[in-house]
């Protein structure tokens, strides 16, 4: 019981019940008022009858047995006729006492007949009143004294009865009102709560997810709003659930892949060390893609932890990074994409070596990729592979274009988003995401830019660090 009317439907049941016993009581106003007028117009109705009978016998002097018999009718204790500028007093029982107040029927208004009811009601019962009006539609005005305890008595029956009654009516009115909100409302709020408890409990099972009702109101809105975003939480969960197997894969293939690179460091050493011409040529380049293997190794856990390694930068020489990145690429001539390189001979950047590297090797193996399969089905397209740099102050701007056949819409609404935001089928998106989250480390953006043609291009803009005073004043000595 203390849960019924802590919750939604006993609030729903007292302020139903509160709102019709407002409406019963501005209703109970005006008709108290009403029926107080209605009292005394049927006692001056009944004595304008008889004033009219006593009026005829004039100038015959009324028997007193006559007199008391009109005001035993009337309920009054004295009758008084005015006509024609003269008062005559027809009946009289016994000197009245002294009248308390007086009532002219003929000039009351809606608040002040209300106001005379209430303080009947309050305060009456065993005072003496006066009260006058006009005799049918003639000139005479007529004038009854009397007590005010019968009419007290009457106004307190009457609002017995209305109170009975209202309570009646706002018990079956809130009842009816109750079991329509309770069905409209409350239920289906309850399998929506019962809904999120049960998810809650149990997120990965199926049968959790809220089945919404097809109802266009609110409430069938809000359950449709809550099974789909039940339903988007289960397929985060699930994704979760496997990048935490995926993380324990690699973690377990990162142990052995280190010692596997540290043996291909100490071989390549060793061939780094022989005469042959073609060794010495490709040796050096070796050695980096084993150096940056390791490196990726070393840091592929601090992802899954927290994210990338600060990055730990040094003025680098930007047109030599995009080259290696084009042999890393190993473009065959069969693929037919155009590599064009637009980087400046000097250009620097202020970045991480293997970060930056990463970042354009990433857009440009996205690029490659989409160009290799454009170059498969239209054997007469136009495959180019631009990247360029130029430099604008304290920062420089990276361009990576293609002529492929660009981003495609869910890509584009998921970019940067691992394992959403892919352009290709079976693809992951950790590039993209990767790229930016490598961007972002060195202060910079990122982002996708329209263009006129076909094709896709990512533009990045890399700041150089802010240089301390006493480091500058170092350096200019």
């Amino acid at each position: 019981m203390p849960g019924f009317i802590a919750g939604l439907s006993g609030k729903i049941l007292a302020l139903t019940v509160g709102i019709i016993m407002v409406a019963e009581v501005v209703f109970f106003v005006p008709s108290l008022a009403s029926m107080r007028l209605r009292w005394l117009d049927d006692r001056l109705n009944t004595a304008a009858a008889a004033v009219t009978v006593i009026d005829g016998l004039q100038p015959l002097e009324l028997p007193q047995g006559l007199q008391d018999d009109t005001l035993m009718a009337t309920g009054t204790k004295a009758i008084v006729l005015r006509k024609d500028g003269t008062s005559q007093l027809l009946a009289m029982a016994d000197m009245p006492p002294e009248i308390s107040a007086t009532y002219d029927l003929a000039h009351v208004g809606p608040v002040q007949a209300v106001l005379d009811a209430f303080d009947t009601l309050l305060f009456g019962g065993n005072r003496t009143i006066r009260v006058l009006d006009q005799v049918g539609e003639s000139a005479a005005v007529i004038e009854l004294v009397m007590s005010d305890y019968e009419l007290r008595q009457a106004l307190l029956v009457y609002a017995r009865n209305i109170f009975l009654l209202s309570i009646l009516l706002s018990s079956v009115t809130a009842m009816l009102v109750f079991f329509r909100l309770n069905s409209l409302i409350v239920r289906p709020l309850r399998r929506q709560i019962a809904s999120m408890e049960t998810f809650s409990e149990r997120p990965e099972e199926a049968d959790s997810v809220f089945r919404p009702s097809d109802n266009e109101d609110e409430l069938g809105v809000a359950g449709r709003h809550l099974s789909f975003m039940q339903l988007e939480l289960q397929r985060t969960l699930r994704q979760q659930k496997r990048l935490a197997e995926l993380g324990l894969a690699v973690s377990k293939i990162n142990h052995d892949m280190r010692n596997i690179l540290a043996s291909a460091q100490l071989m390549s050493d060793r061939i780094a060390g022989t005469d042959d011409p073609v060794v010495k040529r490709i040796a050096p380049k070796l050695l980096r893609a084993i150096d940056r293997a390791a490196g990726y190794s070393r840091s592929v856990l601090s992802y899954g932890q927290v994210s990338e390694a600060e990055p730990n930068r040094e003025r680098i020489d930007f047109s030599a990074l995009v080259n290696d990145v084009r042999d890393y690429l190993d473009l065959s001539a069969d693929a037919q994409i155009e590599w064009i390189n637009l980087v400046p001979d000097g250009l620097e950047v202020d970045a991480d070596a293997d970060q930056i590297f990463r970042v354009v090797f990433n857009l440009c193996r996205n690029s490659a990729q989409a160009l290799e399969q454009q170059a498969r089905q239209r054997r007469d397209s136009l495959n180019c592979l631009t990247v360029s740099a130029v430099r604008h102050g304290s920062v420089v701007s990276i361009s990576v274009d293609d002529t492929g056949p660009g981003m495609p819409q869910k890509a584009r609404e998921n970019l940067f988003a691992a394992f959403r935001g892919s352009a290709r089928s079976g693809g992951t998106g950790l590039g993209l995401a990767i790229a930016r989250e490598l961007v972002l480390a060195h202060g910079g953006t990122i982002a996708l830019v329209e263009k006129a043609g076909q094709g896709t291009l990512f533009r990045i803009e890399i700041p150089d660090r802010p240089v301390s005073l006493e480091t500058y004043r170092n350096e200019s000595v």
